[in-house]
């Protein structure tokens, strides 16, 4: 089910090429989105493929924020790669992601070769999440986003980048442990 879904879903050009919400935003980010080398070197010792199946929707400003960069890091690894579905016609597979009872995008979530999920994130890097939750939602919302901005602004998806590859990593040495025992 998970490899129809994944093969149904846009890749992130098509995603560029149609009419959305933020289309200046996603098209901007997305030329100056860059991969650290540090992150590159780090993606390219992934062994095997890695699928990333996103739920989001062009509106939101998190995936603006984030969808971008893992793009870039799909375009610059060749063993993995993103197809992205709308999360309003997936209710389902948002349901079993949610962020405690909420909806929140996107969810990544990380699929092996099989098509099988070995974890998810989502819907922000876990430091901006901690921060939300502990002070964001507390400020007026314009603030509050203002805030979000900024930090991703200086993060440039280098930390989501680092959490899907720890998810990744996680898994790989699981498998290794296995085979040794």
């Amino acid at each position: 089910m998970l490899r129809d879904r994944f093969l149904a879903g846009e890749t992130f050009d098509q995603l560029l090429a149609r009419p959305k919400t933020n289309s200046v935003l996603y098209d901007a980010l997305y030329k100056r989105a860059t991969v650290p080398d540090a992150v590159v070197e780090r993606a390219l010792l992934v062994r095997q493929p890695w699928h990333l199946l996103v739920l989001s929707e062009d509106w939101c400003g998190d995936s603006v924020n984030t969808l971008p960069v893992v793009a870039k890091l799909t375009e610059t690894v060749p063993t993995i790669d993103m197809r992205i579905v709308r999360r309003d016609a997936n209710p389902d597979l948002m349901d079993e992601h949610l962020s405690g009872v909420a909806r929140a995008i996107p969810v990544i979530m990380v699929l092996d070769s099989d098509y099988v999920e070995r974890g998810w994130w989502g819907p922000r890097p876990q430091p901006l999440q901690d921060w939300v939750t502990a002070h964001g939602l507390a400020l007026p919302k314009d603030e509050r986003y203002r805030e979000v901005r900024k930090w991703y602004a200086r993060d440039r998806g280098k930390t989501a980048l680092n959490e899907l590859l720890d998810i990744i990593g996680r898994h790989e040495a699981t498998e290794d442990r296995a085979k040794t025992a």
